[in-house]
């Protein structure tokens, strides 16, 4: 039997562990061809309440600002409304504030305890100086300007909820008044007018409908082999075609990554997110992506 030279096996063992030590080699980026651009978001503005159109403050292609004025609807009426609502409740907040009858029922119950008081005095002294007729009317009015006291109290609980009434029915008509100027609610782009100045809209009918293109999402797919190798919140560059022959990145974040793998082709859906304060990239645009690799103490999303 042959055996193998002992400075030999030393050598086979020595390259075994510098094999076992050497790090493996690090994943590189993973490259997509094609990838599609898409919104992320888009609005189609509803009217909140119904009525004509009075004003247009934009027009296709401007860009807005989320609680800028879109659509300004007829408001004469409800302008109307809201100033009337507001004297009527600064009218109940006076009478709300006011404790006149509240005073003098007081004072009108001091005046009658006193003639009362002075009535008995003068039957203790004098018992047959006053009659009980009289005596018995003298304490009828102080018992009614006990109820007169609380009778006031009512009548000013009674302004002060009357107030309350008014400054709703304000606010009220405040918030008609407001739904009456349509804003945008996002950031982004007027790419439909759908109704004219002049037109009659009905509460819910879009009027307005908003891109928003200052941030657009890139999707592909990825082969589930190559899950291990990415990770959600890693780095991308979109490399685009901008129509000039030369090719423009754009860097984003991985922000999704599909939990499901397609039985048929292997492969999962993911997408990117990139800014675009410039404009350049347009939805529906082809892309490729690169997406840097995760790190090794990588936890993923």
């Amino acid at each position: 039997m042959n055996l193998i030279h002992p400075a030999l096996c030393r050598l086979l063992v020595a390259l075994t562990v510098f094999s076992a030590a050497r790090p493996a080699a690090a994943a590189g980026p993973i490259r997509i061809d094609s990838v599609l651009l898409q919104l992320i978001e888009q609005v189609d503005v509803p009217a909140q309440d119904q009525g004509v159109i009075r004003k247009l403050a934009v027009d296709e292609g401007v860009l807005v600002s989320a609680g800028d004025p879109l659509v300004q609807l007829e408001d004469a009426e409800a302008r109307q409304e809201v100033e009337r609502t507001q004297i009527e409740s600064e009218i109940a907040e006076e009478e709300a504030k006011n404790d006149v009858d509240v005073r003098f029922a007081k004072k009108s119950l001091e005046v009658a305890e006193a003639e009362l008081r002075r009535a008995q005095e003068s039957v203790t002294n004098y018992p047959k100086s006053i009659s009980q007729t009289e005596l018995d009317h003298l304490r009828l009015t102080v018992e009614r300007s006990r109820l007169s006291i609380e009778q006031a109290q009512h009548q000013l609980q009674l302004a002060d909820l009357t107030a309350k009434l008014k400054r709703n029915a304000l606010q009220t008509g405040q918030q008609r008044l407001s739904r009456l100027t349509i804003r945008a609610p996002i950031n982004g782009l007027v790419a439909q007018v759908y109704r004219r100045c002049g037109e009659w809209v009905e509460s819910g009918q879009p009027v307005i409908r908003i891109l928003r293109i200052d941030r657009l999402r890139a999707e592909g797919f990825l082969s589930a082999s190559q899950l291990g190798e990415v990770a959600q919140g890693a780095k991308v560059e979109l490399i685009v075609d901008l129509g000039t022959g030369q090719a423009k990145s754009f860097p984003g974040t991985l922000v999704f990554i599909s939990p499901e793998i397609d039985p048929i082709n292997g492969q999962v859906r993911i997408w990117g997110e990139a800014q675009n304060p410039d404009m350049q990239l347009k939805p529906g645009q082809r892309a490729a992506m690169v997406i840097s690799p995760s790190s090794p103490d990588s936890t993923g999303p």
